[in-house]
């Protein structure tokens, strides 16, 4: 009791020192102000301020945060466009500077939340005022890259980087994509058309070529087999007229009438006709007269055949 008694001015020490005591949590970094003027700031773990004389103002986040948008514009040509965007961005970086004016630059995260998404729409609304309609959905990535260019620059005035920007939604008045979904329908329509248009002429040339290629496979086929046929006449004729000649030839020998050869071919012609005429009418002339007309045209024709030979 009388240790406790001598020391009891430790008690109110050590409750001073536990007081100027305080932590940090990861990701943030801790602004100190000393009789209401910045002081220094506090990195993340146990950390100790003057009691009574410091204060811990604010705590700094320096992870990534987002916010979605959702807001107008209006195109050169009037048509009302329609946006839905996320918004990434962080603190700069941990630079005693950089907090510094972070901390201090706005009253509370509402106002910035408020200067920020302002600020983001602003510059969309003055980049697509530039642009007509049918052009914005085709300029989403400049739109994203004209946001960047230019925010960027403001935010880092206040100890902030856009860290991205996605435009996820843009969307236009009810009348406006209905003329565009009749715009798309007719072009799809169209292109049908002309697609259609180029089978059917592919399908028409290929069959005028396959038609035209089996004439031609017909003609050659038919012009080689009338060449045929010729041959085959022309060696048959050849081969009769040598089986006359050596006939005629024995016929002399034996001192007999050549005519007897003609006469022999003609009952043979005969007996052919009546054998595969198929039941087709021939009239000859019986009569001697008309066999010596008829002889006279085989002998006739046998001399037509030997000079040609």
């Amino acid at each position: 009791m009388d240790l406790l008694k001598e020391l009891w001015w430790v008690i109110p020490i050590f409750l001073l020192i536990a007081g100027g005591l305080f932590t940090v949590n990861q990701g943030t970094i801790g602004v100190v102000t000393r009789l209401g003027k910045y002081h220094s700031i506090k990195m993340p773990g146990l950390n100790f301020k003057v009691p009574f004389l410091d204060q811990l103002y604010k705590r700094v986040s320096i992870q990534n945060r987002s916010v979605e948008l959702e807001f107008q514009a209006v195109t050169v040509d009037q048509a009302n466009v329609y946006f839905k965007s996320m918004l990434l961005y962080s603190v700069l970086n941990i630079d005693e500077d950089t907090i510094k004016n972070v901390a201090f630059k706005f009253i509370s995260e509402k106002d910035l939340m408020q200067a920020l998404i302002r600020t983001v729409e602003g510059s969309i609304r003055a980049f697509v005022s530039t642009k007509k309609q049918a052009e914005v959905l085709n300029v989403r990535r400049d739109i994203v890259e004209n946001v960047k260019e230019q925010v960027d620059v403001q935010l880092e005035s206040w100890g902030y980087h856009l860290q991205d920007l996605q435009i996820n939604d843009i969307t236009f008045d009810e009348a406006i994509i209905t003329s565009m979904s009749k715009v798309v329908a007719s072009n799809n329509l169209k292109a049908a058309a002309e697609n259609e248009g180029q089978a059917l002429l592919i399908t028409k040339t290929k069959a005028a070529e396959a038609e035209g290629n089996a004439i031609k496979i017909a003609a050659e086929a038919e012009r080689q087999a009338a060449q045929l046929r010729g041959q085959g006449v022309a060696l048959f004729r050849e081969e009769v007229a040598k089986g006359m000649s050596q006939a005629a030839e024995q016929m002399k020998q034996a001192n007999l009438d050549t005519n007897v050869i003609l006469f022999s071919m003609w009952t043979e012609a005969i007996k052919n006709f009546a054998e595969y005429g198929k039941g087709n009418v021939i009239f000859l002339d019986g009569s001697s007269e008309g066999m010596e007309k008829t002889m006279r045209q085989i002998m006739a024709m046998q001399q037509m055949d030997g000079k040609k030979i």
